[in-house]
């Protein structure tokens, strides 16, 4: 006689909330979230950013405020940039300790204690009046190795300031190497190092231009990476790994979900990615339309950087996400 074969239904574990929150292969966390936040120089209040609604270019008395709400909300740190006043052409005021990311750390530090990791973007191009990561030669190319010298300088400088962690994203050769030497000839052995270690030459950073008010005029493809190459990506993870990053990042994120696998499976230390401003903006853009659901979409959105491998999110969304999660 014949065993009939029962139908197989995985549906079954679809059925209620409560089966599929006990399956789900992949959760999001508020420790995974990271906020990344700008502050102007002499603003005595926030301004707006047209192009990512609802993102602000903060003075120093509104950044302590939103420093204070992410450690509130149980999200794992904040990435400050600063956004100067002045710019010339070696971005001078990023070695200042008196320069606005520098006192912007202090401030943060001052307000969160250890209760949020204090993040600090180390590139020139907020600070450079060519809008260049680097230090330019006479023809106008970046100079690598004049460029290293800079960030070590800007390294001990933030540290200075009391961050936590830096977060190297010029794409220089060499740099997290150079950093951590820096730091730790300073007596900053403590300070570690998030990588963007597979940063891509990519068409969605230009809402992120206005919020820095950058100054670039052409591209960055000299030195950042090219969009068609995965394998070139995680040779630079190793690269960083090797000289000393304790964290790696991929940045963008969504376009850029198979690099982030990658990288997850080829290093040994914490993987971040970012989900950059471009990406911000457009599910922003297609929520006020109405066509899409805009919460569900978010989250859906971080779900897909924690299955595709990553540790830590930076993302505009930390703060509301975390309370979404919280519900």
């Amino acid at each position: 006689m014949a065993i009939e074969r029962p139908i197989v239904r995985p549906r079954r574990l679809r059925r209620t909330p409560a089966l599929r929150r006990m399956v789900a292969e992949t959760s999001v966390e508020a420790r995974n979230l990271v906020l990344p936040v700008f502050v102007r120089e002499g603003a005595s209040e926030p301004v707006p950013i047209s192009s990512m609604p609802g993102v602000v270019q903060h003075s120093r008395d509104s950044l302590r405020k939103a420093a204070a709400e992410a450690a509130e909300a149980g999200i794992g740190g904040i990435m400050l940039f600063g956004v100067p006043t002045q710019k010339d052409a070696v971005g001078s005021g990023a070695c200042d300790p008196a320069g606005i990311l520098n006192v912007a750390i202090a401030d943060v530090v001052a307000e969160v204690g250890d209760a949020l990791t204090v993040m600090s973007d180390l590139c020139l191009d907020e600070f450079t009046d060519h809008g260049h990561c680097g230090v330019l030669d006479a023809a106008g190319r970046i100079d690598n190795d004049a460029t290293l010298e800079v960030y070590a300088e800007m390294a001990r400088a933030q540290a200075d300031a009391g961050v936590h962690m830096v977060g190297p994203s010029g794409m220089m050769d060499g740099q997290v190497a150079v950093i951590r030497e820096a730091l730790d000839g300073a007596g900053h052995e403590d300070v570690s190092i998030l990588a963007y270690s597979a940063k891509y030459a990519s068409a969605f950073y230009g809402p992120f231009r206005e919020a820095v008010d950058s100054s670039l005029q052409g591209d960055r493809r000299t030195y950042q990476q090219d969009p068609a190459n995965a394998l070139e990506g995680v040779r630079e993870a190793l690269l960083d790994v090797e000289q000393g990053a304790d964290l790696v990042m991929v940045k963008p994120g969504l376009p850029y979900l198979d690099v982030l696998r990658a990288v997850r499976d080829a290093v040994d230390v914490p993987v971040a990615s970012y989900n950059i401003s471009g990406e911000y903006s457009m599910l922003e853009a297609a929520a006020a339309q109405g066509w899409i659901d805009r919460e569900p979409a978010i989250l859906e959105t971080l779900t897909a950087f924690r299955r595709a491998g990553a540790d830590v999110i930076l993302t505009y969304w930390a703060v509301e996400a975390a309370r979404l999660l919280a519900r």
